[in-house]
C-alpha cells in the first residue's frame, strides 16, 4: 500500500512512518501541513492519506479540509482522518458519505496498532473505518428521534456498527451472531425506519443519516 502521511507533530509522524513500513507498506511522502499534503497527493497519487484535521498554518481544520478536497479531486483514493477530538460537522459529512474509501479515529485508537492498521486497510480496499468513540458522540445527540425509539437494542447495536462503516460480515463478527441475522436485523432496521428500497439511493446511508437526524 502506498501511503502519504500528513501530521504536524514529527514525533507522531515518524513513528507512524515506521510503523507502516514495519509493516511492508511505502509512505511516498510525509508531511506537516494541508497545503504540502494537496501537492504531495497530486505528484504520488497513493493509495490512502492518512491526515490530522488541526495543522499548520492556523492550526484549524487545515488537515481536514485538505482531505475534504482531495476527495473531490481523486475520489479513488482513501482518507484516513485523525483527530484529538471529534469534529462533528466533518464527521457527520464522512460518515454519510456513500462513496466508501473513508475513515475517522480519534488520536488514542492509533495507539492500538491493530486496530488503526486494519481501519487503515478497510479504507484502501473501498470500505470505511469509523471510530466508535465517535460514533457515540454524534448518536448522543438523536435520542429525542421518535423513529429511533422502535428499534430493539440489537438493532441499534446493528445500525451503530453500520455508522461505523462495518459490511454484515463485519458487524457479525463483531457481535457474535450469525451474518444471517445481521441481514434480518438490516432488513428489520429499513422497515422500522420506513426506508424503501430506490434505485438512486443507499439505504444503508439513509439508515444511518435517520439515526445521526440529519
Amino acid at each position: 500500500m502506498r501511503v502519504i502521511l500528513a501530521e504536524d507533530s514529527t514525533l507522531l509522524r515518524e513513528g507512524l512512518v515506521r510503523l507502516l513500513a514495519e509493516e511492508g507498506h511505502e509512505v511516498v511522502a510525509a508531511v506537516g501541513d494541508g497545503r504540502a499534503l494537496v501537492e504531495a497527493t497530486a505528484a504520488h497519487r497513493p493509495d490512502v492519506i492518512v491526515t490530522d484535521v488541526r495543522m499548520p498554518p492556523g492550526r484549524g481544520d487545515e488537515g481536514l479540509v485538505a482531505a475534504l478536497e482531495i476527495r473531490r479531486r481523486w475520489p479513488e483514493i482513501g482518507v484516513l482522518v485523525l483527530s484529538q477530538y471529534v469534529e462533528k460537522r466533518y464527521a457527520t459529512e464522512l460518515i454519510t458519505d456513500d462513496a466508501g474509501r473513508v475513515g475517522y479515529l480519534l488520536k488514542d485508537r492509533v495507539a492500538q496498532v491493530g486496530e488503526f492498521l486494519d481501519a487503515l486497510e478497510r479504507v484502501a480496499d473501498g470500505g470505511a473505518a469509523f471510530d466508535p468513540e465517535v460514533v457515540r458522540r454524534l448518536l448522543a445527540r438523536t435520542t429525542h428521534v421518535d423513529p429511533l425509539a422502535r428499534l430493539t437494542a440489537r438493532e441499534r447495536d446493528v445500525l451503530e456498527k453500520m455508522a461505523q462503516g462495518h459490511t454484515n460480515a463485519g458487524i457479525a463478527a463483531r457481535l457474535y451472531v450469525s451474518q444471517s441475522a445481521v441481514e434480518k436485523h438490516v432488513n428489520a432496521i429499513f422497515d422500522k425506519l420506513e426506508i424503501v428500497a430506490d434505485a438512486g439511493f443507499s439505504r444503508r446511508v439513509l439508515a444511518v443519516l435517520r439515526y445521526l437526524g440529519s
